[in-house]
Formats: structure tokens, sequence, C-alpha cells
């Protein structure tokens, strides 16, 4: 990232803050999902605008950090640009979003390194049965729509 910008240690600050008391369908701290998705980005050979992406996926979404904050956050525009394209929009079809995330540089990878975290089997098993096909169901169409191979 620039030398103007957050580095990614702030930026992972940042998110586990904003994230802060949140939890996911499991139980488990939000930041904990965060934090994979952002290790599952490095591990697939990411980059550090990624990997910040990857912090920052769900602050909007999640109503943990606003869209004026991200307008004005010190952050390169394409960082600012995948965090725009993973943000699901209230009511908005799930092709509408992962047009979005394909037509955005670099999100797609985030996106995959989110889903291989929600998808995880270990994750899926503490949720009760209907809550786990639902889930399984969708992440298994957004992969589909998004070209990622099934785990």
């Amino acid at each position: 990232m620039t030398e103007q910008s957050l580095t990614l240690i702030e930026v992972e600050a940042l998110a586990r803050t904003a994230h802060e008391g949140q939890t996911d369908k499991a139980g488990r701290p939000y930041a904990e999902h965060l934090a994979a998705v952002a290790e599952g980005v490095r591990a697939r050979g990411g980059t550090a605008e990624q990997q910040a992406a990857a912090w920052l996926h769900d602050a909007i979404e999640d109503d943990a950090l606003s869209p004026d904050w991200l307008a004005s956050a010190a952050l390169p525009p394409h960082v600012k640009a995948m965090v725009l394209a993973l943000t699901k929009r209230p009511g908005e079809p799930v092709e509408g979003y992962t047009a979005r995330i394909l037509a955005t540089p670099g999100a797609r990878l985030v996106k995959e390194a989110d889903l291989a975290h929600n998808a995880d089997p270990a994750r899926l098993a503490v949720l009760d049965a209907p809550t786990r096909d639902r889930l399984s169901a969708k992440y298994a169409y957004v992969r589909s729509l998004l070209g990622i191979a099934a785990p």
C-alpha cells in the first residue's frame, strides 16, 4: 500500500475494533472470520491491498463502518473499490452482486477466501441442519456464479 495509506496492521486493528462484540452465526467472535479471510487471501497469493480488503470486506454491510468512513479513509482507491464490490446491498440479487465482484479487479480472490471460510465444514457443523443446508447451497451457487471450483 502507498506511503500515505493505512498499513495492513492498522487496517487489521481498525477492523477488529469496528467489529468488536459482533459474532458469526456460530457465536464466534467475528474478527476470527476476518482473520481467516485475510489469511486465505495471503495463502492464495493475494496482495497487501487484497488482504486489507479482506479485513474490511464486511465492515459496511455489517454497519461496523460507514460508507462515508470508507470514502475518506487513507486507503488506495482499488482497496475501496474491492470493499464496495464485496458489500452486498439490501435486496440485491446475488447475480448482480457477483457480477460486480467479477468486474472489480482483485475482489474475486477475496470473495473466494470468504466463501472458503464460510463453507468450512467445521464452521457449518455447529449450525442446525436446515441452516447448514441453506448456507451450503447458497455458497455453492455463489461459487458457480464466480467460476470458483468447489473446495
